[in-house]
């Protein structure tokens, strides 16, 4: 039998080029020339807050080293998933990233009936890039020094007797408070507010006694007095605050609720160019210009790789859906 030997094979064996050559070096190219285009960061909240400071360290980082613009695209509402969403269902090439938080990558699952992506399939890690302190901070009338103390002050007045306020409804705050009720055995009234500045005039004026909310703009507050920082949420002591011991060492072990964020891209991305913007970024959080930047919003740098970010999403899953049982919070 004669071997049929097409005018395609022909060619591609007289050039000396395999047929698979294309195929093998797709993904090459894609790291080769990305990116030689605008690239947008979306973030999923209003423009002044952490997680788009956060997003304008990374983008404006992007753009110095790589020559290409970085443009942030605040697009907020439903608690982060309306921004999500735009980057799941964009195409998946690199050039449409999410600035998100642990509310798009884990808790928001737990709090929406109708989830408009899928955190997990819907997106391919990138890298985890910086996290925030809760705050258990009291008014100066409150009888508290501590941690332990507030958990003994609240179980002597009696469940839901002592309130404390928080921004939202499945918030970090919120959600650290409840896994630290669930954690110490109390209970205290959730007063929820249309934002921590409100919360914050209400706990200075001493309407409410107790917060569980984001350092950052209480800060100033317990530096001067006006509050008292009982302990924070994250695994190690604030750099900002660092004779405020954690909540975990005061006799809580394994308390941690530090919200986190972090960069993806849509589903399908290239793996060469998940990797690009991985490095890149991780480098960036062991640079000291981007360090202090990243500080002077209020955060902390963490510099996780794709791989890191992807197990960090699996333990989060497993310790907030734990929390929202308990808590028996329903979905919206």
């Amino acid at each position: 039998m004669t071997n049929k030997i097409t005018r395609r094979r022909v060619i591609a064996g007289a050039a000396g080029v395999s047929l698979a050559a294309p195929m093998l070096a797709r993904h090459g190219w894609a790291q080769a020339t990305y990116p030689n285009k605008q690239i947008r960061m979306v973030v999923p909240f209003a423009p002044a807050g952490t997680t788009d400071l956060l997003g304008r360290i990374a983008a404006q980082h992007l753009t110095e080293v790589w020559g290409q613009t970085v443009v942030v695209d605040n697009k907020s509402g439903a608690g982060g998933n309306v921004g999500a969403e735009i980057v799941a269902k964009a195409p998946a090439d690199g050039y449409t990233l999410l600035l998100g938080t642990v509310g798009t990558a884990v808790t928001n699952q737990f709090l929406y009936k109708n989830m408009p992506y899928d955190s997990v399939k819907d997106f391919a890690p990138v890298a985890l890039f910086g996290e925030v302190a809760n705050v258990l901070a009291v008014h100066p009338s409150m009888p508290v020094k501590t941690a332990k103390e507030y958990v003994e002050y609240c179980k002597k007045q009696g469940d839901n007797k002592v309130s404390f306020g928080s921004p939202a409804i499945g918030g970090t705050g919120h959600l650290a408070m409840e896994y630290f009720q669930s954690l110490a055995g109390f209970k205290v009234e959730h007063v929820v507010y249309r934002g921590s500045s409100l919360v914050l005039k209400d706990l200075l004026a001493g309407h409410i006694p107790s917060t569980m909310d984001n350092l950052p703009p209480y800060l100033p507050h317990i530096q001067s007095g006006a509050l008292r920082a009982l302990g924070v949420s994250s695994g190690k002591r604030w750099f900002s605050l660092p004779d405020v011991p954690t909540i975990a060492e005061q006799g809580f072990a394994g308390f941690d609720a530090a919200p986190w964020w972090y960069v993806s891209a849509p589903a399908g991305t290239p793996p060469e160019v998940v990797k690009k913007l991985s490095d890149e970024l991780v480098k960036a959080s062991r640079s000291p210009d981007i360090i202090k930047k990243i500080r002077d919003a209020g955060a902390a740098e963490l510099g996780g790789s794709s791989e890191d970010l992807a197990n960090h999403m699996k333990a989060e899953y497993a310790k907030w859906k734990k929390v929202v049982d308990a808590a028996k919070l329903e979905p919206q």
